[in-house]
C-alpha cells in the first residue's frame, strides 16, 4: 500500500485571518473552531500527527480537513451532507408539532383542556395537514428536550382538576391504625 503525502497549501492571509478569528471565537460552533484549529497549527509547520495529538483527535481527521481546505478553501470547513435516509418531515411540519403541543387545545377551538398523543396526531392530521405518526411526534418532542408525561398520559395541565386539593389528604392507609403506638418495638423488647 503506498502512501501519498498530504501537505495542505499556503493559506491566503484572508484566509489565514479568518481562521485565526474562527479558532479564538466563543461564539462559533465547537466544531468549526476545532476546524481552523487543526488547520492553524498544520498552516504553523506542526505535524498532522502532533496535531491530532495535541487537539485530541484522529490523525485521519486531521488529513479530512487538511484535503477539504486545500479543495474548498474556507468552504470546506462546513458540514457536508450526510449518506442516508432524507427526512420525512419538513422543518416546518416539525414546527407544527412542537406548537401544536406546546399550545392550549382549547385556544385552537378543541373540547378538551390537554393533550394525549391521540389527541395530537388527530389536530394535526386533519386539521393541519400533517400525516404523521404517533411515534414521530413522539421522537420529534423528546428531540426538541420535551418530556412526555406518562403518569398522566397527556401534555399540559392535569386531567384531574381536584388533584391538586385530593394530594394532600391521607388515607385512612397512611395512617397508624387505632390503639397501636406510631413507634416500633426496639430490639431490645422495650
Amino acid at each position: 500500500m503506498t502512501r501519498v503525502k498530504v501537505t495542505l497549501r499556503e493559506p491566503t492571509p484572508e484566509e489565514r485571518q479568518a481562521l485565526k478569528r474562527l479558532a479564538s471565537s466563543r461564539v462559533a460552533q465547537a466544531r468549526f473552531v476545532e476546524r481552523a484549529r487543526i488547520l492553524l497549527a498544520v498552516a504553523e509547520g506542526r505535524r498532522p500527527g502532533q496535531v491530532a495529538r495535541d487537539l485530541g483527535v484522529c490523525r485521519p481527521t486531521v488529513y479530512i480537513w487538511i484535503r477539504r481546505f486545500n479543495d474548498q478553501g474556507l468552504l470546506g470547513l462546513e458540514d457536508q451532507p450526510w449518506a442516508g435516509r432524507p427526512p420525512v418531515y419538513t422543518a416546518e411540519q416539525r414546527a407544527e408539532v412542537i406548537a401544536a403541543a406546546l399550545s392550549d387545545p382549547k385556544s385552537r377551538g378543541l373540547p378538551f383542556g390537554c393533550w394525549t398523543l391521540d389527541r395530537l396526531q388527530a389536530y394535526l392530521n386533519e386539521r393541519k395537514g400533517v400525516p404523521i405518526k404517533r411515534s414521530r411526534i413522539d421522537e420529534i418532542l423528546l428531540a426538541k428536550g420535551l418530556r412526555w408525561r406518562c403518569q398522566e398520559a397527556c401534555f399540559g395541565e392535569r386531567v384531574d382538576p381536584a388533584f391538586a386539593e385530593t394530594r394532600d389528604h391521607r388515607s385512612p392507609l397512611h395512617q397508624a391504625a387505632g390503639g397501636f403506638s406510631r413507634r416500633l418495638p426496639r430490639r431490645d423488647g422495650a
